[in-house]
This record gives C-alpha cells, sequence and structure tokens, in this order.
C-alpha cells in the first residue's frame, strides 16, 4: 500500500516506522528537514520537506497515486486542508486527519462539516480522547497494565503482571479451565524477561510473566484474580497535569471517584475549577513534595502523570511513589524512556503516540479489519477480523482453528458471533461474519495474516 504520512512528531514518525517494518511504500512529509534526514537514515522511508497541504508538495510525494493519506501535523487547519486537497484535487481513496480542538466536534457542527460534499475526510482521530480513553479503561480496571476491547466492547484483552501465590503461576496453562471451569479463558501472549513467548497448553506461567489473556468482558475480573491478588476498586486519585487529557480524564471519572487535579498554571486552574464539578483543582507543581503530602499522597489510590513534558511526568510518578502512593501511571512520549520507566518504579507507562496510531493501523489493514490494538508499546499488535466468504473463497471460513495453517508467531485467540463470544479451540469452526481476534506477536507476519482471512474469489 503506498502511504503518504504528513507531520514527522511522536505520531506520525511512529507510524511510518511501524508500517515501513510492514513493507509499506511510506513517503513522510514535514518542515522539519533535519528531523526527516534522522528518520530517512535510520527507516526505508522517502521523505519531502514542506507544506504538507501544498498540492505542490503533495504531487512530489506522489499523492497522484496514493493509497492513503494520513495528516498529523500538530495544526487541525493543516491536516483539515491537506485531505481537501486530496480529495479534490487528487481523488485520493482514502484521507484520515488528526483533529484535537474539541470544538469541531460539537454535535450538530461535526456531521455537516466532516463529509466529501464540505470536508472530505474518512477517519477523524481525536488524541487527546484515544489517551483519555485508554486511561479510563486502566483506571476502572484496577491491576491492568493494558485494556483493550474488541467487538464493540463485547470481548476485552488485558495485559496484567503475574504475581507469585496466586493460583496460576507455576501452573500449565492448560489448567486454566479448571481453576476458572465457569469463565472461558484463552492467554493470548506472555512476555518473560521482554521476550515473547507463543503461549502452549503446556506452558507454565512464572512470577513476573506479563500476560495477555482474553475474555468476555463479564468474565474479566475471574480470570485476573487467578493470575494475582485481586486489586481493590480505586477510590483516590491525584491527577498530575490539567491539559486537555488530564481535565477530560478528571470530568470522566470525577461523578464516581474522589479526584484531585494538580495544575502549574493559575489561569489554567481557574479554567479547570469553573469547569469541573466535583474534583478538587490544586494550582501547584506536582514535583512539590510538601504539596503532595499535605494532600495524603500516601492513602491515594493512583497517582497519574499526564503533563506534557516527560521529565516532569517522571520525576513526579517516582517522587509520588517514594512518598506511599500505591500505584503511579505516567504519560511518557519517548519510547525509549518507557521502556526504560515501565515494570520498575513507574507500574504503568502510557504510550500516546500508541493510542492514537492504533486508530490508524485498523484502515491500513486489508480486509474487513474493525479494531487494531498495539501491546507492550508496538511490540506486538492484536487485530479483529471480520471475515467472510465460504470455503470456496476463504482460507479460514468453515475451517477448524486447529486446521488452519497460521505464520508462525501468530494465534488465534478468540471470536465474537452474534453478540456471543467462543474463545478459540482446535475444534471451533469459522464461520462467516465471524469476529475473530488474531495476535500477532511477530509484526513481520502481519501481511501473511491479512491474506489468510481475507475473502477474494481471486485469491486462489
Amino acid at each position: 500500500m503506498k502511504i503518504i504520512i504528513i507531520g514527522a512528531g511522536q505520531v506520525g514518525s511512529t507510524l511510518a516506522e511501524n508500517l515501513a517494518r510492514e513493507y509499506h511504500d511510506i513517503t513522510l512529509i514535514d518542515l522539519d528537514e533535519a528531523r526527516l534526514q534522522f528518520i530517512q537514515d535510520h527507516h526505508d522511508i522517502r521523505t519531502v520537506t514542506g507544506t504538507g497541504c501544498h498540492p505542490d508538495i503533495l504531487l512530489s510525494a506522489g499523492i497522484e497515486d496514493a493509497d492513503m493519506l494520513v495528516s498529523v501535523t500538530n495544526s487541525d487547519e493543516i491536516n483539515i486542508v491537506a485531505c481537501q486537497v486530496a480529495h479534490s484535487i487528487f481523488n485520493t481513496p482514502k484521507k484520515i486527519a488528526r483533529v484535537r480542538a474539541r470544538n469541531y466536534f460539537i454535535k450538530d457542527y461535526k456531521d455537516l462539516l466532516f463529509s466529501d460534499s464540505n470536508m472530505p475526510i474518512d477517519v477523524l482521530i481525536e488524541p487527546e480522547q484515544a489517551v483519555t480513553d485508554y486511561v479510563r479503561k486502566l483506571v476502572e480496571q484496577p491491576g491492568a497494565l493494558q485494556v483493550l476491547d474488541f467487538a464493540d466492547g463485547v470481548i476485552r484483552m488485558i495485559g496484567m503482571r503475574a504475581t507469585k501465590n496466586s493460583p496460576l503461576v507455576d501452573q500449565k496453562l492448560k489448567t486454566l479451565r479448571e481453576h476458572i471451569p465457569k469463565a472461558d479463558a484463552r492467554v493470548a501472549a506472555i512476555y518473560r524477561k521482554n521476550k515473547a513467548i507463543v503461549p502452549s497448553g503446556d506452558t507454565i506461567i512464572e512470577d513476573g510473566d506479563e500476560v495477555f489473556f482474553i475474555a468476555a468482558k463479564k468474565n474479566i475480573k475471574k480470570v485476573m484474580s487467578e493470575l494475582r491478588k485481586a486489586e481493590r476498586p480505586y477510590k483516590r486519585i491525584i491527577i498530575a497535569g490539567g491539559g486537555n487529557i488530564g481535565y477530560r480524564l478528571a470530568s470522566a471519572l470525577e461523578d464516581s471517584l474522589n479526584i484531585k487535579i494538580i495544575e502549574v498554571s493559575a489561569e489554567r486552574a481557574t479554567f479547570l475549577s469553573e469547569q469541573l464539578n466535583h474534583a478538587v483543582v490544586l494550582n501547584g507543581s506536582a514535583s512539590d513534595q510538601e504539596l503532595l503530602l499535605d494532600e495524603n499522597i500516601d492513602k491515594t489510590d493512583v497517582f497519574i502523570a499526564l503533563t506534557n513534558d516527560d521529565e516532569v511526568n517522571i520525576m513526579a510518578s517516582l517522587l509520588a511513589k517514594r512518598l506511599g502512593t500505591k500505584k503511579v501511571m505516567t504519560l511518557i512520549t519517548n519510547p525509549v524512556y518507557a521502556n526504560l520507566m515501565q515494570g520498575g518504579e513507574i507500574d504503568v507507562a502510557i504510550s500516546p503516540q500508541l493510542a492514537t496510531t492504533s486508530s490508524v493501523l485498523a484502515h491500513v489493514r486489508k480486509g474487513d479489519t474493525g479494531v487494531v490494538h498495539s501491546l507492550r508499546r508496538g511490540a506486538a499488535e492484536a487485530l479483529e477480523f471480520i471475515v467472510h466468504g465460504d470455503v470456496n473463497n476463504s482460507k479460514v471460513v468453515g475451517r477448524e482453528i486447529g486446521n488452519l495453517v497460521m505464520p508462525t508467531g501468530t494465534t488465534v485467540a478468540a471470536l465474537v458471533r452474534d453478540s456471543e463470544v467462543i474463545i478459540a479451540h482446535h475444534d471451533v469452526i469459522i464461520k462467516n461474519d465471524d469476529h475473530v481476534i488474531v495476535v500477532v506477536i511477530n509484526k513481520n507476519k502481519t501481511k501473511a495474516v491479512e491474506k489468510l482471512f481475507a475473502a477474494d474469489a481471486n485469491l486462489f
């Protein structure tokens, strides 16, 4: 697929690098020539220097025969105009834009604005909302490292760290049914000391393993209790940073939880206090030890650092943990920092660019793809395929899962049929219109998985 990406920031560069590894034809446009040169030196990506919404720049990037345009600059207006130019002049088939300002999403305006006859954007990405939703699910699911929904939330995948003295630790996976007889589940991936393990029935879970399991949403708590001691629901939360994400998260949680939000800007703190109904707004620094102690940080269930500065987030989180908070979640844009900090004193490192790129990946994948989620900050993927066809034009429909020729490092985890969750076992037969969730640990195999699940009369 030929894809043009406008914007070489954290989101654009992460998306370009991921797609280039999968052998897509990627061209990246940005005004920062030095940034583009750095990316080009490290990845097989073509770059063009210039303003991405200008027709001549798009033409030099190869827009005439591009399959997709993804505009993710920091300017909503550039992203919107780029899609308009691609549509009006070059008739680009798929156009995706990052739009951050909530003003564009007012209900009465959104449907009028974003259409082929007005602003021709096929997919709108709201980065702050994507991160807010991601963090909210972590708060609602105590003990989870990642919470990923498929098939409109009917089925859920949870990443969590196994702990000693839990029922399943030191046990083979095939005993899972014995421990939870009334809640079918499957372990879809395991990471041990940062190395991926493709699970089988004889795989033994060890203390400290990062385990990804999938089950019907209603059964998640039962399964989690088998992997680690059940955590009490969170009640007291301190949010560091009252920017768009911090504000949205506080607004989403303040009716049900005890929320305090720390904001360094007096003007922004005033705005937050006027907009939020129940949350307590504090004007100050999240790394002020005296302030944290005064606000009973040692009795806080979760400290969530959401400022736009990685160093501030990391230092404030480390301080909060040292002062006694039970858990810290930290927004970290630099992937190197995220990998260093995850699993130490920082319990959950949140990658904003991966939360955003997941919104794009489903539209890049071939076939009828529902959602795509990145696992472990991009190390692997979980994809939802809606399969179509029959035994004559599909390699999966009408066949038992155990008989599928799956690429190495990939696993069929579960499927959803008419809102019923069916955990993958070797004798389960895939049917037309099933939503099939596949975990791809080796991302080089993504194209092979897409081809396997595609229904195409000309495929054979």
